[in-house]
Formats: structure tokens, C-alpha cells, sequence
């Protein structure tokens, strides 16, 4: 099968994952850039009749293809990843811990917890903390440390806009 120059524009629309120039779309299709324009022009106009649920755009520079803003707010579910589940009590207290500590190890989340920190590979899963290096300590543990992920998550734009420990059930532990 020989593709058709409206077949190959609407699959490099598709699969390039950017906005395609016309020069680029000249250059697939062995045309001036002037034709080029003309195929996309078409191409856009026979997808606004179809109604397909997707239209041409031109944006920086170059097309893709996209949903119109109609539609946008019908596809939300598909579009926006699930909820994760909430932090649990005892992920949250270990959150605090790294973010108001850190560098902290885990044996240092662990004593001032009184209990285990088990709870950091979750917060690992989610990308709000990492290990930020090795602690000169005997054996060299895991520094553990928060991620820009965690400034995001919770609305910070860095460390310093931590709420003040005043107040705070296990403030004390956290002042060391």
C-alpha cells in the first residue's frame, strides 16, 4: 500500500509526540512549503467536518493534533492519573521527620519515632524523598533527604517555607 500525502500528514501529526513543521511536512512529502501549507489546511478542514473528536492545531512554530477544549473537560477521568491513597499517619510523621532533618538516616527517623520507618520506601514510591548520599557513620547509611516532587505536592517553593515546629506534637524530637 502506497500512503497518501493526507494519510502520511495526519500520522506524523500523530506519532511525532510535538507540533510538526511545514517544512517538515514539505520535506515528508517531497513538496514546496507552500503545498505543504495548503495539505495541512486541508487536512484540518476535513477533520473539523468529520468530527472526530480531534482537530489541527497550529502552535509553536508547527501543527499537532489535539482535543478540542469541548471535549477536554469530558475526558478529565482518562486524562488526570488516579488519586494515590492518602499518607498514612505514621508516613506523614516520617515526611516531617526527613523533611524538617534532613540529611536523616533511617536509625535517626527511627529513634525519634520509637518505632520503625518502614514507611520511607512508600515515600520513596511517590517521589517524595530520595537518598541524598551516605552518612559518615559506622557502615555508611542512607542519607534520606525530600524532593522537589514534595515542594510541588505540598505548595512550597523550597525548605524554608516549612511551617514553624511550634505546636507540633513531635516538635520537640524534631529540633533534636
Amino acid at each position: 500500500m502506497t500512503p497518501t500525502p493526507e494519510q502520511l500528514v495526519g500520522a506524523a501529526l500523530l506519532a511525532s509526540g510535538r507540533p510538526v513543521t511545514r517544512r517538515e511536512v514539505a520535506e515528508l512529502l517531497g513538496l514546496p512549503e507552500e503545498a505543504a501549507a495548503r495539505l495541512l489546511d486541508a487536512f484540518a478542514a476535513r477533520l473539523r467536518e468529520a468530527g472526530l473528536g480531534f482537530e489541527v492545531e497550529a502552535v509553536a512554530g508547527g501543527y499537532r493534533l489535539v482535543v478540542p477544549p469541548a471535549l477536554s473537560a469530558h475526558l478529565a477521568p482518562l486524562l488526570a492519573p488516579p488519586p494515590l491513597p492518602a499518607l498514612s499517619a505514621a508516613a506523614l510523621e516520617v515526611l516531617a521527620i526527613i523533611a524538617y532533618r534532613q540529611p536523616v538516616t533511617r536509625a535517626e527517623i527511627e529513634a525519634m519515632r520509637g518505632g520503625s520507618a518502614g514507611t520511607v520506601v512508600t515515600l520513596q514510591e511517590r517521589e517524595l524523598v530520595k537518598v541524598v548520599g551516605r552518612s559518615d557513620a559506622v557502615g555508611q547509611p542512607l542519607l534520606y533527604g525530600t524532593t522537589d516532587r514534595f515542594l510541588l505536592e505540598f505548595g512550597l517553593t523550597g525548605l524554608e517555607e516549612l511551617p514553624p515546629l511550634e505546636g507540633a506534637e513531635f516538635a520537640g524530637l524534631l529540633r533534636g
